[in-house]
């Protein structure tokens, strides 16, 4: 069981409820993570729930739920947060009633780029796991937590000590929704390392 008496929040949202191993949390309007890159605007006032740990190699599990995101760009996930120019997120974004974006932002000194792929609008639930190889990160998402499928491999160039991770929710337009993580789990490194070219000596 996770200890949630150890996570903190990073911003609080509307509400929220923790029990049996749930957590609940009800999104406030106009909040988002981003910066800089594309739309030229700066936004760090998502909600996040986080624990630290100095552990080089881990995997964070978590399921989301989303049954009532209905507008757009409403979103929640697995998350990363270091501080508002470095941090990482998966998550699904709610586009319209026909398709919403799977995807990843990855924010290194200021800068965030996104990678997404379109899903249809009926999915209300997903899995994350969030791996840790030093300062080397893998997100996967998965329908079933069983078989998971890579989404994103990045570096994070502020990640070389101890990090914080967790989950986060936000509505980045004038919407608000439930969110609700379950089946939180955290242990060893399901990341296996790389079996093919070995590293360059100076790498």
């Amino acid at each position: 069981m996770i200890d949630f008496t150890k996570w903190e929040w990073t911003r609080e949202p509307e509400s929220c409820v923790i029990k049996d191993g749930r957590i609940e949390v009800v999104t406030k309007p106009h909040t988002d993570l981003w910066q800089r890159t594309y739309y030229h605007f700066r936004n760090d006032n998502a909600p996040v729930f986080q624990m630290g740990t100095d552990e080089k190699f881990f995997s964070f599990t978590v399921k989301t739920e989303f049954e009532s995101a209905h507008h757009r760009f409403d979103q929640c996930g697995v998350v990363l947060y270091l501080d508002s120019e470095n941090w990482l997120k998966g998550s699904i974004e709610y586009e319209n009633d026909r398709f919403q974006h799977l995807g990843s932002v990855v924010t290194n000194h200021g800068y965030s780029d996104w990678a997404t792929t379109e899903i249809n609008a009926s999915v209300k639930s997903m899995w994350y796991r969030l791996s840790r190889r030093e300062d080397d990160f893998c997100i996967e998402c998965s329908a079933d937590g069983v078989r998971f499928s890579q989404m994103r491999v990045c570096h994070m160039w502020e990640a070389a000590g101890p990090v914080r991770f967790g989950v986060y929710a936000c509505s980045p337009e004038d919407s608000s929704f439930q969110a609700v993580f379950t089946d939180m789990e955290l242990g060893e490194c399901k990341w296996l390392a790389h079996d093919g070219q070995q590293p360059d000596k100076d790498a």
